[in-house]
């Protein structure tokens, strides 16, 4: 498989097409929410980490100097697409600050992917578009349509980075899928688009920051 082609198949089972049904891709989150100096916070640091079956996928063909390995170089493509692919979906993160919309910007160019154990991580960084200053931040992260199902990492979910002092971390896990509705979500077809049940809001991960 050139790599031409790769790219084009990962980006399809991932990013391109997320309309589709029920979760066709894991991923595993920690997350840090970054401060400045002047105690504004300047962006969410993100490691996604995929399923080994969609990371097998992803590397299948992806040429490398030792078998199994991947450099981040080697890498370096994959992350492309990866970035450029998730914009359309505002990187699956959205912030509120005291309530109202705080916008993101395309993430910074130290992007990378990493390979370990049998798994892709992708790191990013996406900053808001103006640092935000807020008694009450809530990101929420989360797929619209649930094609790509979220979690946070259960030993390390999310850090505050540089954070004012007295600033408290919360996270809000998602409730439970009831069995109702995940029958209803298997039985959309995979080749069809997932529009009625397009309520993945209700399943976000949340991160809340209340600073003085």
């Amino acid at each position: 498989m050139t790599a031409r082609i790769l790219l084009f198949a990962f980006l399809s089972l991932a990013f391109t097409a997320p309309a589709r049904a029920h979760p066709h891709v894991w991923v595993t989150m920690k997350s840090e929410v970054v401060y400045a100096a002047d105690g504004t916070a300047t962006g969410i640091r993100h490691a996604w980490s995929f399923d080994d079956m969609f990371s097998a996928f992803a590397t299948q063909g992806l040429e490398s100097k030792e078998k199994g390995k991947f450099s981040r170089e080697e890498l370096a493509p994959l992350a492309k697409v990866n970035i450029e692919s998730l914009k359309d979906y505002d990187y699956f993160t959205y912030a509120m600050a005291d309530g109202k919309k705080a916008d993101m910007s395309d993430p910074l160019p130290d992007y990378w992917l990493d390979y370990a154990d049998q798994v892709l991580t992708l790191h990013f960084t996406v900053p808001f578009k103006t640092p935000v200053k807020a008694k009450l931040l809530k990101v929420d992260i989360y797929d619209p349509t649930i094609f790509v199902d979220f979690a946070f990492d259960k030993k390390s979910p999310v850090q505050l980075v540089g954070a004012p002092g007295g600033c408290k971390l919360d996270v809000a896990l998602p409730r439970e899928m009831t069995f109702a509705e995940g029958k209803k979500l298997a039985d959309i077809p995979a080749d069809q688009p997932n529009t009625t049940m397009a309520f993945g809001a209700e399943f976000a991960n949340k991160i809340l920051v209340n600073c003085p």
